[in-house]
C-alpha cells in the first residue's frame, strides 16, 4: 500500500471535527484521494474473481439449504438448512447486495452484477433503496436534520436532537426494528414515518412505491413461507420448513441490525450541525465528516465477509464505490492518517460495539438532566 502515510507521533489529546486546521484538512482531503486512486487503478481480475465466487457460494449456500430443508423434520436437517439459509440470506443482503447497488463492481462492466441492473433478497426496490441509502445518507453523514439514518427518524442517539416523550420507547422500538429489520428498512426507504408525522397525504410517486414494496414483500413471504413448506409437504416438513424460515430470516435481520447499529450509533460517534457543514464544502471536509462519524468493528476476514465489510464502515463511509474485498487493505494507511492528526479510530470488536450502540440508545431514550443551580445563600 501507498507510502503517503508514514507514521508521525500524534497529539496526546485527542481532536475533533472543528479542531483542525484549514491546511490539515486539505492534507487529508489530498491524501485519501491519493489513496483512493491507488486502489482504482489496482482494481482487476482477482477483484472480480472475489464477487463471483462470492455470489457462486451464496446461491449453493442457498439451494443446498432449501434442499436439506425439504427433509426438516429430522433435527439435523433443520439445524443445516437454517444455518445454511440463514448464511445465504446474510451474504445476500451484505457483501453482495448492499455493496453491488453502491456500484463498488460497476468497473468490471458485467451486465449481470451491475448497480443498474442487481436485485437482491429484500423487501425494498433496489432503485429506492440507492435514492435513500446512496444519495442521502452517504452525502450527508451524520448530519443533524439531514441524515435520517441517525436514529432512522424514530430514535434519538444525539444529545443535539430534542427529547420527546416518545422516546422513552426507543429500547423497545430498536428491539421491534432489529427483529423486523428488513421491512424497517422498506419503510425508511419510502419516507414513510416522515409523510404520516406530516400528514400531507401520499403523493402518486409515493403509492407507486408502496405498491412496488407490497408485491415484494408478498413474493418473499410466499416463497418463505407457503411455497417452500408445500414443497416440503411430502416429507412430513411443512411446519419445520416453515419455521426454518422464519428463523433464517429473523437471524438475516438481528444481524443486519447490529453491524448497521456498529458502524453508526456507538459511543464516540460524532455529529454534526447542519450550520457546520459549508454549502461548499471541500473534499478534505467531507472525508473528514466520514472518518469521525462512522465506527469500525474488529474481527477476522470470516466476520468481515459476513458483514459485508461494514466492519470497516470508517473506510465504506469513505471510498463507498471502492471493492468492498480492498477496505481491510486500506485500514492500515486510515488509522495511520487518523492518528498523525490526533483523531480517534473508533474500532472495536464485535460485542463491545454492540453493546456501546445500546447505551447510547438507552441512555439518550431518557430526558436530558438540567444543569444544577447555585444555591441561594
Amino acid at each position: 500500500m501507498t507510502a503517503l502515510l508514514q507514521h508521525a507521533p500524534a497529539p496526546t489529546a485527542r481532536r475533533s471535527y472543528a479542531d483542525l486546521t484549514p491546511s490539515e484538512v486539505e492534507e487529508i482531503g489530498r491524501t485519501l484521494d491519493a489513496l483512493r486512486q491507488e486502489v482504482l487503478d489496482s482494481r482487476g481480475a482477482d477483484d472480480a474473481a472475489y464477487i463471483r465466487r462470492l455470489i457462486a457460494l451464496q446461491r449453493c449456500l442457498e439451494v443446498g439449504g432449501r434442499v436439506v430443508l425439504l427433509g426438516s423434520r429430522h433435527r439435523l436437517a433443520w439445524w443445516a438448512g437454517t444455518a445454511s439459509l440463514a448464511l445465504a440470506k446474510i451474504l445476500d443482503n451484505m457483501e453482495i447486495g448492499h455493496n453491488v447497488l453502491h456500484g463498488q463492481w460497476d468497473w468490471m462492466r458485467d451486465p449481470r452484477i451491475h448497480s443498474s441492473t442487481w436485485d437482491w433478497d429484500h423487501a425494498t426496490a433496489p432503485e429506492q433503496w440507492r435514492r435513500a441509502h446512496n444519495d442521502r445518507h452517504h452525502v450527508n453523514t451524520n448530519v443533524i436534520g439531514k441524515d435520517n439514518d441517525l436514529g432512522y427518524g424514530i430514535m434519538r442517539v444525539d444529545e443535539a436532537q430534542e427529547w420527546q416523550p416518545r422516546h422513552l420507547a426507543q429500547p423497545l422500538w430498536n428491539l421491534v426494528n432489529a427483529v423486523i429489520f428488513e421491512y424497517g428498512i422498506a419503510m425508511y426507504d419510502l419516507d414513510l414515518g416522515e409523510t404520516l408525522r406530516e400528514g400531507d397525504g401520499f403523493s402518486p410517486q409515493l403509492k407507486q412505491e408502496l405498491r412496488t414494496t407490497a408485491r415484494r414483500a408478498a413474493r418473499n413471504a410466499f416463497r418463505d413461507y407457503v411455497l417452500h413448506p408445500v414443497a416440503s409437504a411430502p416429507t412430513g416438513s411443512a411446519r419445520s420448513t416453515f419455521t426454518a424460515n422464519l428463523v433464517a430470516n429473523l437471524v438475516r435481520n438481528v444481524w443486519s441490525h447490529s453491524v448497521i447499529m456498529c458502524g453508526h450509533f456507538p459511543e464516540g460517534v460524532e455529529t454534526f450541525e447542519v450550520d457546520e457543514i459549508d454549502d461548499a464544502e471541500t473534499r478534505g471536509h467531507w472525508y473528514l465528516r466520514q472518518m469521525l462519524g462512522s465506527a469500525d468493528i474488529s474481527g477476522s476476514r470470516v466476520m468481515h465477509v459476513l458483514c459485508g465489510n461494514l466492519s470497516h464502515q470508517i473506510e465504506h463511509h469513505l471510498f463507498p464505490d471502492l471493492p468492498s474485498n480492498r477496505y481491510r487493505e486500506v485500514a492500515g494507511p486510515v488509522r495511520a492518517l487518523f492518528e498523525r492528526h490526533g483523531l480517534a479510530y473508533n474500532s472495536a470488536p464485535l460485542v463491545k460495539q454492540v453493546a456501546s450502540a445500546w447505551h447510547r440508545v438507552l441512555r439518550l431514550s431518557v430526558p436530558p438532566r438540567r444543569p444544577r443551580t447555585a444555591a441561594a445563600g
